[in-house]
């Protein structure tokens, strides 16, 4: 439990006060550039005030629309995207937006209106309990009951999300609070939380004995996750890497946390990961785990997870160390700080040259792979992005095969170039985070992969594309299905295709000129040649509705209760 602080002096101010005027007062003081909300009558107090603020407010289409537009902001911009939603139905439709946060450390502070204090607990017009249903989804909540207490709640919550492992903090702010006056400016306050105390700093025995087991180990990787990008320690991991020569695989989340282009980069682990990555993991003797969660779509079946490597686990967050993985050299600390006390052991590498030969071998035996086809197959429109953006490009992705393709293609050389959504992966997420990532950066190339079915979760989203006039590259990756559940399908479930096959669409060209954008359809390899190189470096935007082969699949593959060595698909 939090400890509040303890009140402090206060000074007069000439004019009344609103609780609104005091939350857009704190909200100017953590430099909040942009607002994503949603106005209804419990919010009706803040919103009056917004009318004359000048921090930026962009209106979603959808509540969820707007959370997963600050996910992609906080995960681009490392600030907090901050949220408005209204009481009841409002509140509840940013719950999907809020797990999909907490899962991927994503910071975000989340403003929810409140029926009055009066009546919270009667069943009150558009009331929710948005305390009890957000406990287990935010790192932290709060419900205002006092109006002085909005200037250190707030600065409390911005804290919260932002130090030690990031995550989403709610504020319930009830409609009486908003609108009630206070004739004193609470005087601003110091941090005061002792029950929460991140540890930022590693123990230096841990440190040692890390060190040590480099030294010893013949076959030495990391494995680099989220937590690398979120405490920007991709330069000390690269320099490390390189200090001790150990080739680097990555999670999801975690790409663009060391160059795809280095020579010590083996490539992408799990599910769908390289026959490299998956046989590094299976075969090494000591495993080096930066920031990443040991989740199972990474590890596969645990029982065959790494059975021959001491487990060295770096996390700031330590109930993540030991939780899947039995850990024993476990060190709490931010990666950027356990990186910076690694390098400064300036040990010797360890003798691995052969270990690096052998995955290299691996590499070149195994690369990912594809058919050729009359039909336009999606690895090769995903090199096709990956060269026409010159590698530069902010890559935003939906969930399922087009997401995995992205993975495996687009070769991120640079952090905080790639947003998707991996714990709890979120169909609609891809365009409304886009569009977050863009506001974020507004001079970067976006390029928004989606799916057909996930893209017409959020089409209304094109809105604000059309009225900020945001550069976004939206590349519709359209097999006319649900295409991973149509994967498994296929695979698992002897082609008995239930209900994942999409038979009528809209045309997304005739919706996107709708918005006032422009759109193409694409059938094959020139004419995406020709459009990509027309459009990828124009500052409007563009929604590419790529026709891919319907029946493409992604490979490699592990399918459930498998080991990561025992991939289908790594070769031809």
């Amino acid at each position: 439990m939090l400890q509040e602080a303890a009140v402090t002096e206060s000074k007069a101010v000439p004019d009344m006060l609103t609780g609104a005027d005091l939350l857009l007062e704190a909200l100017k003081r953590e430099n909040v550039e942009v607002i994503f909300g949603y106005p209804g009558g419990a919010v009706l107090p803040i919103y009056d005030k917004l009318y004359d603020s000048k921090i930026l407010h962009v209106l979603p289409r959808h509540e969820q629309g707007g959370i997963h537009a600050a996910e992609g902001y906080a995960r681009i911009s490392g600030k907090p995207g901050v949220v408005i939603a209204t009481s009841g139905p409002g509140a509840t439709n940013i719950v999907t937006g809020l797990t999909d946060a907490m899962m991927d450390s994503l910071p975000l502070v989340v403003f929810t209106g409140q029926v009055a204090t009066g009546v919270i607990g009667t069943d009150a017009f558009q009331e929710a309990d948005i305390l009890g249903i957000t406990t287990p989804i935010t790192k932290y909540n709060y419900q205002i009951r006092n109006i002085e207490d909005i200037p250190r709640i707030v600065k409390e919550a911005f804290y919260i999300a932002t130090s030690g492992r990031p995550g989403p903090v709610l504020i319930d702010v009830p409609k009486d609070i908003a609108a009630a006056t206070v004739t004193e400016i609470p005087k601003e306050q110091e941090i005061n939380l002792p029950g929460y105390q991140p540890t930022l700093q590693p123990n230096y025995l841990q440190i040692r004995k890390l060190t040590e087991a480099v030294s010893r180990a013949k076959k030495p990787v990391i494995l680099a996750g989220a937590g690398v990008l979120h405490a920007k320690a991709a330069e000390e991991l690269k320099a490390y890497a390189e200090q001790q020569q150990l080739p680097v695989i990555h999670t999801l989340l975690g790409l663009g946390g060391f160059p795809a282009n280095h020579k010590l980069f083996v490539g992408l682990a799990g599910m769908h990961g390289c026959y490299a990555a998956n046989m590094g993991l299976s075969e090494c003797d000591l495993l080096i785990n930066i920031g990443a969660r040991f989740d199972d779509r990474l590890t596969g079946n645990l029982q065959h997870f790494a059975p021959h490597a001491t487990v060295a686990h770096i996390d700031i967050d330590p109930a993540e160390i030991g939780k899947n993985v039995p850990t024993e050299i476990p060190i709490v600390a931010d990666a950027k700080e356990a990186l910076k006390e690694l390098l400064h052991q300036n040990a010797l590498p360890p003798a691995n040259r052969e270990w690096l030969e052998t995955i290299q071998q691996w590499q070149e035996e195994f690369p990912y792979y594809y058919g050729e086809s009359s039909m336009l197959k999606p690895q090769k429109v995903m090199e096709l992005l990956y060269k026409k953006s010159n590698g530069e490009a902010i890559v935003v992705t939906d969930v399922g095969q087009h997401q995995m393709w992205a993975a495996q293609y687009y070769q991120f050389k640079k952090a905080d170039k790639w947003v998707t959504s991996g714990g709890l992966g979120t169909m609609g997420f891809g365009l409304p985070a886009s569009i977050g990532a863009q506001f974020a950066d507004r001079d970067a190339c976006v390029i928004a992969i989606l799916g057909d079915a996930g893209f017409q979760m959020s089409t209304q989203e094109l809105s604000i594309i059309q009225e900020y006039n945001l550069p976004i590259k939206i590349a519709i990756f359209n097999n006319q299905s649900l295409g991973m559940v149509r994967q498994w399908q296929e695979i698992f479930y002897e082609s008995r295709f239930s209900h994942s096959k999409i038979s009528v669409q809209p045309s997304f060209v005739k919706l996107a000129e709708a918005y006032g954008i422009k759109g193409y359809i694409i059938q094959n390899e020139e004419e995406a040649e020709t459009i990509l190189t027309e459009v990828m470096n124009s500052r409007e935007p563009v929604l590419l509705d790529f026709r891919i082969d319907p029946d493409e699949n992604v490979y490699p593959m592990i399918a459930p209760g498998k080991g990561l060595h025992e991939m289908v698909g790594a070769k031809p």
